[in-house]
């Protein structure tokens, strides 16, 4: 009797709508890797919402967005790797280099709700 493959429900779906999204609208920078890896320039963005896996950005539509940078959240210090997943206009969908610390993203999401209240 052959093995059957059972389909995954989880395979159909895309990794940046596999994590659950927190709504927190905080400004952040997009930080140009430059030569060495030295940061040339930054762009400022809204940080719409934010996962385990990555989030998504607003930015100009005219602004011209590489395929891979470092996010700066605003009022926390780290740079974190980024790619770009795909662009609609001024709506960037971007996946974290690595999945970020959970705890990481709990105080990103609290900072972001003590500040809005």
């Amino acid at each position: 009797m052959p093995l059957q493959r059972i389909p995954d429900a989880r395979s159909d779906i895309p990794r940046d709508q596999m994590f659950e999204k927190f709504k927190i609208d905080r400004p952040g920078k997009i930080v140009f890797v430059g030569h060495h890896l030295s940061m040339a320039k930054t762009q400022r963005c809204l940080i719409r919402t934010i996962s385990l896996y990555g989030a998504e950005l607003e930015v100009s539509p005219h602004v011209i967005v590489p395929a891979n940078f470092f996010l700066e959240i605003l009022g926390i210090r780290d740079h974190i790797g980024c790619t770009l997943i795909r662009r609609e206009a001024e709506k960037l969908t971007i996946g974290f280099n690595m999945l970020i610390d959970p705890e990481f993203l709990h105080h990103v999401v609290r900072l972001s709700f003590e500040t809005s209240h």
